[in-house]
């Protein structure tokens, strides 16, 4: 999990705090390594700030790609040491809140928490190995991971006490092979819309426009499964049509990005800006000031309702969405905040962007829309007591 003095809070930290705000006393075990950056977290930094809950660093082997061996390995280590945490302190808990990923973590700690009657929910933010199996090209490693992967997700999910999923999807999951004989909801990762209003409200006047641009924003992790080189071809199509007042603006980083800044200068897209990591609160602030979001997926991508979500909507403008799993796209046509695009047609992106560019009461119309789905389906202050209420109910039926 995230810090707020790291990249910004993540969802766990606010279940943690939605927690302690509820009355309990929280403990965090979480790990020393920032996945994020790749590198040692300043964890003597994080326990200074004071937060209101005890925090337990596991001591992490390093790596240095998101999937590969080296990271499967470092999860193997982080899971057995975490075990070995907990084991001289499981039964003084009243409940445990573990998520997927990783795998291999949550089988070991549901198991403990089933072997020593401690009631466990699984929090399923991602689906592994399905996520994976798109990514891994080479066959050996692939089959090695995936089947240690899907025998760690069987067992997590056989040995849980409640489900939380982040989509109706990821959910259902966990019930491919249980019965339903315990809890599940499905709580979106949403966002903190009090966070994201005081981050545009303190710098939106720092976030310049030229005047009559038309400003389409992505906001993310540049990786594999984020298709923003259809992105520089929709954006290069603009430009050769003459629609010099728009611009496509790339905010984030990942492991792709340095891939991604060379295909839009060998494409010569100068419509294309990458602004690179911005804080949360800048970040927030520069979604306001956009036209428009774009939710860029490649083809056969296995995501569905990511973490981007919230924050594209609590900036109250329409989305542009290429993600086909059919869970978000039917929520967006529900709510009609936006539009959905086929995967990987650059011609069919860019003749979105510049219908959209040109009708600027539906872009009004979807941004309203944006916003209230935003506020009744995606902040946090409504949406995460949901979760305590199954905490509540799994250390209930365990009395």
């Amino acid at each position: 999990m995230w810090f707020p003095c790291e990249t910004g809070p993540s969802r766990f930290y606010y279940i943690a705090d939605y927690l302690v705000n509820a009355g309990y006393v929280v403990d965090i075990v979480t790990v020393d390594f920032q996945h994020f950056k790749k590198a040692p977290r300043d964890t003597e930094n994080i326990l200074a700030q004071g937060y209101p809950f005890n925090i337990t660093f596991i001591n992490t082997p390093p790596y240095k790609k998101n999937i590969g061996l080296a990271r499967i390995k470092s999860n193997s280590v982080v899971a057995g040491r975490v075990v070995k945490h907990l084991e001289g302190c499981i039964k003084d808990y009243d409940a445990c809140y573990v998520t997927i990923p990783s795998n291999n973590v949550a089988a070991k700690v549901t198991g403990l928490c089933r072997k020593n009657g401690v009631p466990c929910v699984v929090d399923v933010e991602d689906l592994w190995p399905e996520a994976m199996s798109m990514v891994l090209k080479n066959d050996t490693l692939r089959n090695t991971m995936l089947h240690k992967l899907l025998r760690d997700a069987e067992t997590a999910y056989a040995n849980a006490s409640g489900i939380i999923g982040t989509s109706d999807d990821y959910t259902d999951r966990a019930f491919k092979k249980r019965q339903r004989d315990i809890p599940s909801k499905t709580v979106y990762v949403g966002v903190k819309l009090k966070t994201f209003d005081e981050g545009v409200d303190k710098y939106k006047d720092d976030i310049t426009k030229p005047e009559g641009e038309i400003r389409v924003t992505y906001a993310g992790s540049l990786a594999t499964s984020y298709d923003i080189s259809t992105l520089i071809d929709a954006a290069k199509l603009i430009e050769e049509a003459g629609r010099n007042d728009i611009r496509i603006h790339i905010l984030g980083t990942g492991p792709m990005e340095d891939d991604f800044k060379t295909y839009a200068a060998e494409k010569e897209a100068s419509n294309v800006i990458f602004h690179g990591y911005k804080k949360y609160p800048e970040m927030a602030a520069f979604l306001a000031s956009s036209d428009m979001t774009i939710n860029s997926f490649v083809k056969g991508a296995p995501q569905s309702i990511v973490n981007k979500i919230g924050d594209y909507l609590a900036s109250g403008k329409p989305m542009i969405n290429t993600l086909e799993n059919p869970v978000f796209t039917s929520l967006v046509d529900r709510y009609s905040f936006g539009v959905n695009v086929p995967a990987a047609d650059a011609q069919a992106l860019s003749d979105a962007i510049v219908k959209l560019s040109d009708e600027s009461d539906t872009r009004e119309t979807m941004g309203r829309n944006a916003r209230r789905t935003a506020e009744e389906e995606f902040d946090t202050d409504r949406t995460y007591g949901r979760i305590v209420d199954m905490i509540e109910s799994v250390m209930g039926a365990a009395i």
